[in-house]
């Protein structure tokens, strides 16, 4: 995460936000010292965080019977120009919002998995409303069980879930505001509504 306290993201409600809206990750992992990494769907409940892999994935063989991983989501983000701040002497930078996820992944059994890939298509199918939803029920006999033989699913408990929410809190208010409304005139409305909270945000 970006090392600046000032921009941290601590509340576990905005982070599950974020990882609702942008829920494919970043799955990253070491194998034999080297990082490898990997991208999926993700649902996180709680401390829990939900995936699965191709059994042939790089990943999948680092984790083994349950290895150290991280997930990470990005959202909405955009390039801020310093001709924008109407202050000499700045630099480029770039507004985003992330989350970290981090724990040990533990593979799921079958039952597992199969609530997994029930639970996600559940999730997604919902967003296409008002088609009718996709279950695996609409397989062939025997086909979603040889598919689910491909795949690793796991449930990793978080030890760390934080974020980071970079919006240029560290400029005055004006500043923002001048580069906000720069973004808005772009049609980059996402970020720049954020640069325009009070920040810090009232407790």
């Amino acid at each position: 995460m970006h090392p600046a306290p000032l921009l941290r993201q601590t509340d576990p409600a905005a982070l599950a936000d974020l990882v609702a809206r942008y829920p494919l990750a970043l799955i990253a992992a070491v194998a034999d010292g080297r990082p490898v990494v990997a991208h999926a769907p993700v649902l996180l409940a709680g401390n829990s965080l939900r995936f699965h892999l191709s059994r042939n994935n790089a990943v999948t063989a680092a984790l083994g019977a349950g290895g150290p991983v991280v997930a990470v989501v990005t959202g909405p983000s955009a390039y801020i120009s310093p001709d924008w701040y109407g202050q000499p002497d700045q630099v480029p930078t770039w507004n985003y919002l992330s989350v970290e996820m981090g724990g040990l992944a533990v593979p799921l059994d079958d039952d597992g998995a199969t609530r997994l890939l029930d639970d996600l298509s559940a999730v997604f199918e919902q967003t296409l409303a008002p088609k009718p939803a996709w279950t695996r029920h609409k397989m062939a006999p025997g086909i979603f069980e040889r598919l689910l033989r491909g795949i690793v699913a796991y449930d990793v408990r978080l030890d760390r879930l934080e974020g980071t929410w970079k919006l240029g809190q560290n400029k005055p208010a004006e500043v923002r505001e001048a580069a906000a409304g720069a973004l808005e005139a772009l049609g980059e409305t996402r970020i720049s509504a954020l640069m325009r909270a009070d920040w810090p945000p009232a407790s």
